[in-house]
């Protein structure tokens, strides 16, 4: 399997609940670093809050919009779509980087902002007008 496809496979595993299965696509030293201010963490961590923020919606799906890839390193946008129990819908928009060792994911950095889903919505129709 490719660089490009294991970095989507490990999302969708987050997508399907499965933590083990990414967690064995990186290293047993792997960190993540997030624009959220709270700097790099362990994978671990960051799997942790991704438990914490799934338990908050009814669904989550990673739809990669483009993705590049380089010796081991690839470059990806998406937008992760989730859907609270309520029915309020959200994206977040993102820009993943992941660098691989030995086929093996070793580091990703996130860059991400959340748009409500409506306003999204919205703003699309602007466009049309």
């Amino acid at each position: 399997m490719e660089i490009g496809e294991r970095a989507i496979r490990s999302l969708r595993f987050l997508e399907s609940g499965d933590l083990a299965g990414m967690r064995a696509l990186c290293s047993d030293s792997a960190t993540v670093w997030h624009n959220d201010g709270a700097g790099e963490r362990t994978l671990d961590e960051q799997l942790s809050r991704f438990t914490s923020l799934a338990r908050t919606v009814d669904s989550v799906r990673f739809e990669i919009l483009r993705q590049f890839a380089k010796a081991n390193e690839v470059l990806q946008q998406q937008v992760l779509r989730f859907e609270r129990a309520n029915g309020q819908r959200g994206e977040v928009h993102a820009t993943m980087y992941f660098r691989f060792t030995g086929g093996r994911i070793e580091r990703i950095e996130e860059y991400a902002y959340e748009v409500p889903a409506d306003r999204g919505a919205a703003h699309e129709g602007d466009r049309r007008a």
